[in-house]
């Protein structure tokens, strides 16, 4: 496991795991390459049932409160509203918005705050309150502002969540663990169309309609999780005292170091410019987002339109809710199992290219019925589930191939919000590929959802190169020849740029 590249110099590289570390001390070095099996299995496991658990209940609760106003629609949010079919799409879109713009400055925030759970805990709790408030406005102007506001808040959450996870974990066992918390994403869809169907039984009680109830009932569940996540999401290594041994926290604090390559000068709560810098110079992260991007326009394209589309098959409104929960539980099924496979087999590629092939043969199945989905319900009740079960696997896959690849975790940080943020413009133009004016058709929904297939497909494959072919540039100099022509503090400082940094593919 360990591998002493050149022993007898004071500022030795290590070989650990698979990373060059320099700046490890010998003492330090012995205990984590000694640290029994038993134990690291133990404290992993211990990490996840306080970290993943309460990441995926809250990011349950995330997707629902942002994708059920799509269910509330055919419970007659637009025509109690005046909303035409214009205003219904900007309603959907306006939230992007700040949603895109603010990941990378949340992120930056999150990185003073010495308690993470204080800064996520207001973003949760102020979101709650936005979706409650959307459940008594008045107006296409009520709506649209609450909606801009739902962005703004719950923009810092996922690349919070994404980034806590890659402080946690090493890189082997990250995508199987976002995974967990991001099927919630896919859970979403089923547990928003089941409690539509149910709360919208409530149409007329306190002289609300059902659509009402669906956002002040969820919203009020959301401020309680918010609530909660001050007392019970975790932090740190170092500040988790009360569940961790102390030797339980130095192995934990020594995989964080491991991990990022050394000791990295820069590692403190200021903001750097340097740091902004790499991450948009970072060509390979461009083509992360693209893959993002095309992932999300293609889940929230189905999200906000599902309901829509399943009614379009001959169902009435609350069977349409209840005929959206099987495409999205097979899609959280599929999250996990190709999660699991990506980190047991510790390789990224086929577990993204496989899933975006769902997706384009997917939606040309779908798109080749011309609208007649009611004449074909089983094929295309089939594809809309091949479809789901090509996005959700993708994003965990996505986001820890990305952060995996960038130290050290101040530039991480920026990096992993950066990713998401690009991505998420697809947010945006999901809400604008199912038109009202092409239903039951949808060409340019479906037709955009299987382009976004095949592209995405196509980078994938050319960014697996561009890693390959990073490493082999690097492994072509020699420790010595690194050490002439670079300092100690000039390759802590370079990060994932450094020859000593090996890319994962």
């Amino acid at each position: 496991m360990l591998e002493s590249i050149h022993g007898s110099k004071p500022h030795q590289v290590l070989q650990i795991d698979n990373f060059n570390v320099l700046g490890l001390d010998k003492e330090d070095a012995d205990f984590y390459i000694n640290y029994p099996e038993e134990k690291r299995n133990r404290v992993i496991h211990k990490v996840d049932i306080r970290l993943v658990p309460m990441l995926a209940v809250l990011y349950l609760i995330s997707h629902i409160d942002r994708a059920n106003i799509g269910n509330a629609k055919i419970e007659g949010l637009v025509e109690d509203l005046g909303l035409n079919g214009v205003q219904w799409n900007v309603v959907l879109s306006v939230f992007f918005v700040p949603y895109v713009l603010l990941e990378v400055p949340s992120n930056m925030l999150l990185k003073k705050f010495k308690r993470p759970s204080i800064y996520l805990g207001i973003l949760i709790t102020a979101w709650g309150i936005i979706m409650t408030m959307m459940g008594v406005v008045k107006n296409f102007a009520g709506i649209l502002i609450t909606r801009i506001l739902l962005g703004v808040f719950e923009a810092g959450f996922f690349p919070g969540a994404v980034y806590l996870c890659s402080y946690w974990y090493m890189p082997k066992d990250l995508a199987t663990r976002i995974s967990y918390f991001y099927c919630a994403s896919a859970l979403s869809g089923a547990f928003s169309g089941l409690l539509a169907a149910a709360i919208a039984k409530m149409d007329g009680i306190g002289g609300y309609e059902g659509w009402r109830w669906i956002f002040l009932l969820e919203g009020i569940v959301t401020v309680l999780l918010g609530i909660a996540c001050f007392f019970l999401l975790i932090d740190s290594p170092s500040l988790s005292t009360r569940w961790l041994d102390p030797d339980e926290i130095r192995f934990l604090e020594l995989q964080r170091f491991v991990k990022d390559g050394g000791r990295f000068q820069e590692e403190k709560s200021s903001f750097r410019w340097e740091d902004l810098k790499m991450v948009l110079c970072n060509w390979r992260l461009y083509m992360q987002a693209y893959i993002l991007l095309c992932i999300s326009a293609c889940s929230y394209g189905t999200k906000f339109t599902l309901p829509t589309i399943t009614k379009g098959m001959g169902f009435n409104n609350t069977n349409a809710q209840l005929m959206t929960v099987p495409p999205y539980v097979a899609g959280a099924i599929s999250s996990i199992v190709f999660a699991r496979l990506s980190d047991h087999f510790y390789w990224r590629l086929p577990f993204v290219a496989i899933p975006l092939s769902f997706i384009f043969i997917g939606y040309a199945v779908v798109i080749s019925f011309h609208g007649d989905l009611g004449g074909n319900i089983g094929p295309a009740f089939f594809a809309i589930i091949l479809t789901c079960m090509g996005i959700y696997p993708i994003q965990p896959a996505g986001s820890s191939w990305a952060a995996n690849n960038l130290a050290p975790s101040s530039r991480r940080a920026i990096g992993v919000a950066f990713n998401i943020c690009v991505g998420n413009i697809g947010g945006v133009i999901g809400s604008y590929m199912y038109l009202d004016s092409e239903k039951p058709k949808y060409y340019t929904g479906f037709g955009l959802s299987c382009a976004f297939g095949a592209t995405g497909f196509i980078v994938a494959f050319l960014l697996e190169l561009s890693y390959k072919w990073g490493n082999k540039r690097k492994a072509r100099l020699s420790e010595d020849q690194i050490r002439a022509k670079y300092t100690n503090e000039q390759l802590l400082d370079m990060g994932d740029k450094s020859p000593l940094f090996r890319y994962v593919l």
